[in-house]
C-alpha cells in the first residue's frame, strides 16, 4: 500500500514553474563532493552513483577543473511506474583551481559510485626550507679624492 505523500503537490508546482513535465526524468539537482587537503595534494571525492564510468569526463582548461558525468535513463518497458525519484540526465562541476595546483598531474579514478581527483600542489607553491649560509666579508673601498682618478685606497 502507498502512503499519499504531502510534498507531492508541491514538486509538480516546481516542476511546472521551471518548466519540466511532471513525466519527463528529473534531473539531477547536484553532484555531492567533499574536498580536502593531504600532506602535498588535494583530494576530491564526488558521489556518482550509478553513472557509467565510461559516461565520466575530467578536464582543466584555463585553470577551471570540469567534472561531468552522465547517468542514463532506465530502459524498463511495459512498466508502471509507482515513483520515480531516481535522477537522470548529466551531472556538471566545475571549480576555479588557485596557482598551487600543479594542473599536469591531476589523476582520477572511478569506484564503487565515487569519483576520486587527486590534485597534487606545485613545487612552488609547497612549503621549504631556506638554508642560511655564513656570509663572507666583504672588503670595503674608500675612494678619496686626488689629483689621479685611477687611485683608490682599500682597507
Amino acid at each position: 500500500m502507498l502512503h499519499p505523500d504531502p510534498f507531492r503537490d508541491i514538486d509538480r508546482l516546481t516542476e511546472q514553474l521551471l518548466g519540466t513535465s511532471a513525466g519527463s526524468a528529473r534531473a539531477p539537482r547536484f553532484m555531492p563532493m567533499d574536498l580536502y587537503r593531504s600532506g602535498d595534494h588535494y583530494v576530491l571525492h564526488a558521489d556518482l552513483p550509478g553513472v557509467d564510468p565510461g559516461s565520466v569526463d575530467v578536464s582543466v582548461d584555463g585553470g577551471i577543473l570540469t567534472v561531468k558525468a552522465q547517468r542514463s535513463e532506465r530502459t524498463e518497458h511495459d512498466v508502471q511506474w509507482l515513483t520515480s525519484e531516481r535522477f537522470t540526465g548529466s551531472y556538471l562541476r566545475q571549480l576555479a583551481l588557485g596557482q598551487d595546483i600543479d594542473a599536469d598531474h591531476i589523476a582520477a579514478t572511478y569506484e564503487n559510485g565515487v569519483l576520486t581527483v587527486t590534485l597534487p600542489v606545485a613545487e612552488r607553491a609547497k612549503p621549504r626550507r631556506i638554508e642560511i649560509t655564513p656570509g663572507a666579508r666583504e672588503e670595503t673601498k674608500v675612494i678619496e679624492p686626488s689629483d689621479s682618478p685611477d687611485q683608490t685606497t682599500t682597507t
